[in-house]
């Protein structure tokens, strides 16, 4: 993969050149159109706005709506909306090894959405070509999957199936799907959504997409395959040489990845991406005020949110993106050594940054202190350490420190274990 890096200056001028393309609501008449800039007593021009790239943007508060690789979309935001094809180009093309505009996409406001959005294309497939109902259709999964597949699933009206995995190592555990498989056939199910995940939330696992499919084959002939990747799309690709959950896999038909996580972009940042030929099965037809239509369950999105992605993935290049993953793999594996030497444990993928204590072996208090993340407060078996970018190697250290002094004292005092 390779994109280039740029200087300032020349991400500067991009998109400014490129707001330049955009209608401007503050010089051109502009009497149709039910969107103006943001409100000029609280976001007012200023000098600065001059040298703010993406904070001009958002004041010129451009509307993306639509999918722009699939028709060109609303013509008032051309400049803009080019930006936001380089974001999808790079994503698909250059990370996920998609042929050539051999697909579809949009900025999404969130991977929640991006994974809805998924289901809804294959549901409305198999709707049109197989004359499917819902309840012919189900959506299965890992239990670590992301929370969003049952919002989808409750939504489109189609059944969702979560599959159990391995305590120690999060595998799914291929017994456990042969039997969803099976009940689900003899309940009538013919069509499936096999919803596939790169990085999960709380694990940062990576399900395997042959064993997965190898099952899967032989109960069911209509299947899509769908990789949540929304942690781990801009992580594990650059730490990884599995290419399996990415569009080097024929099987995979869809992605999504989310820029404000990884990639450290403003928050309503989602992408979705699928194989040319799908994204149709979206279109709402009735949208017939909007040039070119609508495909997205969201509509209006701003196009600021595309922006920020593109400049961040232009100030950095692949190759500075790449160092600056290792930076992070770097802290996490001695997180994982000094772990080692204290005998805890824990689950993590050697590719991902995440690290995922059993909750036997650290108290809640200091997990508390810390911040990290129970998989379920109420009962917590599992606490989460996630080394982003604000998480540096002193912060790593102190908790190191606190846990060594933690597990002295129960030496020392059993009675507190």
């Amino acid at each position: 993969m390779h994109w280039p890096k740029l200087s300032p200056e020349t991400l500067r001028q991009t998109v400014f050149d490129a707001l330049d393309k955009n209608l401007n609501y503050s010089s051109e008449s502009i009497l149709g159109l039910p969107g103006t800039f943001l409100d000029r007593k609280q976001f007012h021009d200023s000098d600065f706005l001059k040298e703010a790239a993406f904070l001009s943007v958002l004041v010129n508060n451009p509307n993306h709506i639509g999918c722009h690789t699939y028709t060109e979309g609303e013509n008032y935001f051309s400049g803009t909306q080019k930006l936001e094809i380089d974001v999808l180009r790079i994503c698909a093309e250059e990370i996920f090894g998609a042929e050539k505009s051999g697909y579809d996409g949009y900025v999404a406001p969130g991977g929640t959405e991006a994974n809805i959005q998924a289901q809804w294309v294959y549901r409305n497939y198999f709707a049109k070509n197989h004359n499917a109902k819902p309840s012919e259709i189900a959506v299965i999964f890992s239990e670590d999957a992301h929370y969003s597949v049952y919002k989808g699933a409750n939504l489109l009206g189609i059944t969702p199936v979560s599959v159990k995995v391995n305590f120690d190592d999060r595998k799914i555990l291929l017994e456990d799907l042969e039997q969803k498989l099976k009940e689900l056939y003899d309940n009538g199910i013919r069509y499936l959504i096999i919803h596939l995940s790169m990085g999960t939330t709380m694990f940062g696992s990576a399900d395997n997409s042959k064993a997965v499919l190898d099952v899967v084959k032989k109960h069911f002939t209509h299947y899509f395959v769908h990789v949540d990747a929304a942690f781990g799309g801009f992580i594990y690709p650059f730490s990884s040489d599995k290419r399996d959950l990415t569009f080097e896999n024929p099987e995979i038909s869809s992605v999504t990845i989310d820029g404000h996580k990884m990639l450290q972009s403003p928050y309503g940042t989602g992408v979705f991406l699928c194989r040319k030929g799908l994204i149709e099965y979206t279109q709402t037809e009735e949208a017939s005020y909007v040039y070119g239509s609508d495909f997205t369950l969201c509509g209006s999105r701003s196009g600021a949110n595309a922006i920020a992605m593109w400049m961040i993935l232009m100030i950095h290049g692949s190759e500075g993106w790449s160092k600056l993953i290792q930076g992070l793999l770097d802290i996490t594996n001695h997180l994982c050594n000094d772990l080692d030497e204290m005998g805890v444990k824990y689950y993590r993928n050697p590719s991902m940054n995440i690290v995922t204590i059993v909750s036997e072996d650290i108290s809640e208090n200091l997990a508390k202190k810390y911040h990290l993340v129970a998989d379920n407060y109420q009962d917590p078996k599992w606490w989460k350490i996630v080394t982003m970018a604000h998480v540096n190697q002193e912060m790593i250290d102190n908790f190191l420190s606190d846990l060594k002094n933690e597990r002295q004292s129960k030496i020392v005092n059993p009675e507190l274990v």
